[in-house]
């Protein structure tokens, strides 16, 4: 921890003698500085700000015994402070040294910003602590895994509106946008990095993405903390513990994890979370802070809000394809000779059954295999499909059609599909072709 506050200004009235003090005994409690370097203590420190507020319930709570600061004070001040701490450090940077890059640094600012304005605010109630009626939890119910590990897709409905005694965590559910590939796991990082005091639920929508996301904070510096979820009634044995798990695992066993244990959850493509069951899990662990990451348009943007209500920052495609964080976009359009107008949207999408039925036809995938190959010949490239068998289909008539090339799902068996992305990152496969796996 950054001992900032030993170079505070010598010269100081007894009113901001005793501020520094109060400063420094809740250092060391909470884990984060309260008074950064040059900072005058004073305004720093002015009543009714967000910083007052938190050592003022700091010294409130170390008063009343407490040892370390409770959940509540972790939701409310923890990720605040501790984003204050990233975003002051120049350049900021994540515990491996890797640099943040402007909109990574944009979303955590955002982040700051409104939990800044949240504990400005003069009503208490705004972060109180609030649970749905036991009616809301969810049926235990089996997985449906229609080749990918996760809940079916045809429960992607529109969302009702809640009302704040309907939806009381809503007040500290957030979403930012960033494009495909633009890094949004760095900005996770950094979010992690600021949340270094406290718990941290880490939620995607596939198991393959639950490993991709333990190799990126390994490789970040944040292993460490890594941890088994931690359940009801079981001891935290590691402080601080980083958690990575699936929207299917936690849409049926949210009731069972450990309320204390998670101060910050972060949603991994967050529009994969508008599904019924997994929205009322959502809702139904109203405690902490959530973040939800997307990189959607404006495709399903109403529903991302319903579940994610406040945005924190917002980077369109076209403007990450001018500041070169993405690859410009070019694109081929086939004039489309299957009749998709009868696929009926579900959750802001196509139906992956019925968009599958429609598109899965030896004519078709005969066809695109041929177009693949005058076009592109032995280019390497990625085929997405719209769903399981209909990849394996695929793969087998571009074969047919001289093109190396192969099908993974989450059908996959995992040292099959770790030797076939090997084989194709050293050039033996031209063209993955994936239901829905290579996101």
């Amino acid at each position: 921890m950054s001992e900032t506050t030993d170079q505070l200004p010598t010269t100081l009235d007894q009113a901001g003698e005793e501020i520094v003090a109060k400063a420094r005994r809740a250092e060391t409690w909470a884990g984060e500085s309260f008074l950064r370097e040059g900072e005058d203590p004073a305004k720093a420190m002015a009543s009714g700000t967000a910083r007052r507020r938190a050592l003022d319930d700091a010294i409130s709570e170390i008063e009343k015994g407490n040892k370390e600061p409770s959940p509540e004070w972790k939701v409310r001040y923890s990720l605040m402070l501790g984003l204050e701490r990233v975003l002051t450090e120049k350049p900021p940077h994540l515990a491996s040294g890797l640099e943040l890059r402007r909109h990574q640094v944009d979303a955590l600012a955002g982040m700051l910003t409104e939990l800044i304005a949240a504990n400005q605010r003069q009503v208490e109630a705004a972060f109180a602590n609030g649970h749905l009626s036991d009616e809301t939890e969810l049926e235990e119910e089996e997985e449906e895994e229609n080749g990918f590990g996760e809940p079916d897709p045809g429960e992607e409905e529109e969302l009702p509106e809640l009302t704040p005694k309907e939806d009381p965590g809503a007040i500290r559910r957030f979403r930012f946008r960033h494009p495909t590939a633009s890094g949004k796991t760095i900005a996770a990082a950094g979010f992690v990095e600021a949340a270094r005091t406290v718990g941290v639920l880490i939620l995607t929508h596939r198991r393959l993405l639950v490993s991709q996301f333990r190799h990126d904070l390994t490789d970040t510096g944040y292993a460490k903390r890594f941890s088994d979820i931690i359940l009801r009634g079981h001891r935290v044995r590691k402080p601080n513990p980083i958690t990575i798990q699936t929207y299917a695992w936690f849409a049926r066993h949210h009731a069972e994890v450990e309320p204390t244990a998670y101060q910050l959850v972060i949603c991994d493509e967050a529009h994969t979370a508008l599904g019924e069951k997994t929205s009322a899990a959502i809702r139904a662990f109203p405690d902490p802070v959530f973040i939800g990451m997307t990189a959607t348009e404006q495709l399903i943007a109403k529903q991302v809000s319903d579940v994610f209500p406040a945005s924190v920052d917002d980077l369109p495609l076209q403007d990450a394809a001018r500041r070169g964080l993405i690859a410009p976009l070019r694109c081929l359009r086939v004039p489309p000779v299957a009749a998709i107008h009868s696929v009926p949207i579900v959750g802001g999408d196509f139906d992956e059954r019925a968009l599958a039925q429609v598109l899965d036809h030896t004519a078709l995938n005969q066809a695109a295999a041929s177009l693949y190959r005058d076009r592109f010949d032995d280019t390497p490239g990625i085929v997405y499909a719209a769903g399981v068998d209909h990849a394996y289909n695929l793969a087998q008539e571009f074969r047919a059609a001289g093109l190396k090339a192969e099908a993974v799902s989450g059908r996959t068996p995992p040292v099959k599909l770790a030797e076939t992305l090997a084989a194709y990152e050293r050039g033996e496969i031209n063209v993955l072709i994936n239901a829905q796996l290579l996101a």
